[in-house]
């Protein structure tokens, strides 16, 4: 079962005109609402003091982060697309945040197998009939928030991408325009999905990680003091005097395998690939798990193991094999968006916070659940705040 199964256009699973005209849309649009500019920085960083706070209630406890991470990534994505944050409590961030993650699951698994597979089971009510229930609510809510756009728009003066789409479809005009009302809802789900989704359980990940492997965690929280010092907030630029940290996060990315058949390419003409004919128009499913596990290709490739990405000087190197974000003309638009929360967000709560794997947790599971974004299984966070006296520093 995939997106268009569920009778979506948008970016992601669209080709030729189309996907061009609206890569090159969100790329363009992207970049001028602050897409690796210091006004992105600084509306990541409003979002990390939530979940500072967040975390400070709960110091000396363990929470539960199923859904932390995910709105803030929410929030991010939403001041760019509709210029506007919600509360953590609001139920549009809530609905949609628990449509995604529902969604991520059910496409990608079992019960999608079963559908695609056997089609006279496509209308009895099975869990699959979920999915569609859920992508029906959110272009619904989406709508809503295009609909309230077009009230309130000024032209000329766009506050949001919406409103730049807006504008485009007027300077285009209905004559065989690729740009329309529709389309701009499932444009939205497309970059809200994967503003949310990736990102949100690629840090999931990281502080299962850190909380089980108290001597990475360690290193980089002395790195981190070193190069910060007495600056109030990191910023995105210090991430080059911080090669352990850098290499943590990158690690990360890779046993996260957050995308493990990244999105769907085609072929565009006849071609060969190891004595194999591959006929134009060939669906290809790039399998991103096999080239992040290459045991040719990492020094380390079974186990969570910063050293990765080190060279034997200590200096962060990336490897040709690290592609979680995809390659190609497809690599995901939003790689920068990514990388800079996942390196604000990691080093700011490492500053602020100590992370401890509860004692009554049992034995740390780290299988993923898999789907079309894959997650660690639920886990509760042990959090303490740093230099409070029986954790020091």
């Amino acid at each position: 079962m995939t997106f268009k199964t569920l009778n979506v256009l948008g970016v992601a699973l669209t080709d030729g005109p189309m996907w061009k005209e609206h890569r090159r849309f969100a790329l363009t649009t992207l970049r001028n609402f602050g897409l690796g500019k210091r006004s992105m920085e600084e509306r990541i960083l409003g979002e990390i003091s939530y979940i500072a706070s967040h975390l400070e209630k709960n110091a000396g406890k363990a929470t539960d982060p199923q859904t932390l991470f995910h709105k803030a990534g929410f929030n991010v994505i939403c001041t760019v697309l509709f210029g506007t944050r919600f509360k953590h409590e609001d139920e549009f961030l809530q609905l949609n945040i628990r449509h995604i993650t529902e969604i991520a699951k059910i496409i990608n698994g079992p019960w999608a197998m079963i559908y695609d597979t056997l089609p006279l089971v496509r209308n009895l009510p099975l869990p699959f009939q979920k999915a569609f229930q859920n992508m029906r609510m959110i272009r619904k809510s989406l709508a809503d928030q295009v609909s309230q756009h077009k009230e309130s728009r000024v032209p000329g003066e766009p506050r949001d991408l919406i409103d730049c789409y807006l504008g485009e479809m007027e300077k285009r005009g209905d004559a065989g325009s690729s740009f329309g009302e529709y389309q701009l809802v499932c444009y939205l789900l497309d970059l809200l999905f994967a503003g949310t989704d990736t990102s949100s359980n690629t840090l999931l990940t990281a502080f299962l990680y850190l909380m089980t492997h108290p001597d990475v965690q360690e290193r980089c929280q002395k790195e981190i003091d070193e190069v910060l010092g007495e600056k109030e907030q990191a910023s995105f630029e210090d991430r080059h005097r911080m090669p352990y940290t850098q290499a943590m996060i990158h690690e990360v990315q890779r046993v996260a395998d957050t995308a493990p058949l990244s999105l769907f390419h085609a072929t565009t003409k006849d071609t060969q690939l190891m004595g194999y004919d591959i006929p134009k128009g060939t669906i290809i499913i790039p399998n991103l798990s096999s080239v992040l596990s290459d045991e040719s290709q990492w020094k380390f490739p079974h186990e969570f193991n910063p050293s990765n990405f080190l060279n034997d000087q200590g200096e962060f190197v990336k490897p040709e094999a690290f592609m979680p974000f995809s390659a190609g003309p497809r690599v995901c638009p939003g790689e920068g968006l990514a990388r800079m929360e996942l390196f604000l967000i990691v080093v700011t709560l490492l500053r602020r916070f100590k992370f401890i794997w509860p004692e009554d947790a049992g034995v740390p599971d780290y299988t993923p659940v898999f789907g079309l974004t894959q997650t660690p299984k639920p886990y509760r966070l042990g959090v303490r705040l740093r230099g409070s006296g029986d954790l020091g520093p």
